[in-house]
């Protein structure tokens, strides 16, 4: 399997009205090839079970060069697997080169998917990460916050969990005076999430920050707020 032979096979089952309308939709330009999402599910499934680590890798970093909308959608979708054997370093080294070409929500977000993969195998990235919040890339930024959703989520933390969740938040708190609504919106996310399993962080970072965040961003991460 190479790139050539899986843009082909995705390009095949390509709609060209439903491109446009998804070229139309991203606002942004390049190919699109109109497939839908299960259907780049399905191949990438076939092709993680066809090919060793090394290939995948290179059929990944193949497909997002290529630029096709579909075939970075792909490409982040072929390194989204909780363990990845025997090492994952070069998986994780792939997605953080792809971070500074982020310029859509979709590709950003499935990319991003796959990154939160990597950071909870291995929580020492952050580090890295952390440098992404002083980034001039506003979907640099950004990609701090949707990378560790992860640690909003857990119903019982550890107390490393908990610290990690504290440092976050200090990073969407440095974002509050943004006013770019990717921003915005990514704190609401991230603090949405994180108003199901601790509300209390939620209300208090609200507290403390809501005077300078957009009405609707405030709104939005208070939204799943109980009482």
């Amino acid at each position: 399997m190479t790139p050539k032979t899986a843009i082909a096979e995705l390009r095949a089952l390509g709609d060209p009205f439903k491109a446009a309308e998804m070229h139309k939709y991203h606002k942004v330009d390049r190919p699109y090839l109109g497939v839908a999402n299960p259907v780049i599910d399905e191949h990438v499934k076939a092709w993680r079970a066809q090919v060793d680590l090394d290939t995948r890798l290179a059929l990944a970093k193949g497909l997002w060069k290529g630029n096709t909308h579909e075939g970075r959608i792909a490409a982040a979708k072929l390194l989204t697997q909780a363990r990845i054997r025997p090492d994952d370093t070069d998986a994780w080294a792939l997605i953080v080169l792809w971070v500074p070409e982020f310029d859509a929500w979709a590709v950003a977000d499935h990319a991003s998917i796959a990154g939160q993969k990597r950071l909870v195998a291995d929580p020492a990235r952050l580090d890295e990460v952390e440098a992404w919040t002083t980034c001039d890339h506003m979907w640099t930024r950004r990609a701090a916050l949707v990378m560790t959703l992860p640690w909003t989520k857990q119903n019982h933390p550890k107390p490393a969990d908990l610290a990690i969740r504290d440092r976050v938040l200090g990073w969407a708190a440095s974002y509050v005076t943004d006013h770019d609504w990717f921003i915005q919106k990514a704190i609401a996310w991230w603090l949405r999430e994180l108003s199901k399993h601790d509300p209390d962080r939620t209300r208090a970072f609200l507290g403390r920050h809501a005077a300078d965040m957009k009405p609707f961003a405030v709104k939005e991460a208070g939204r799943k707020l109980p009482g």
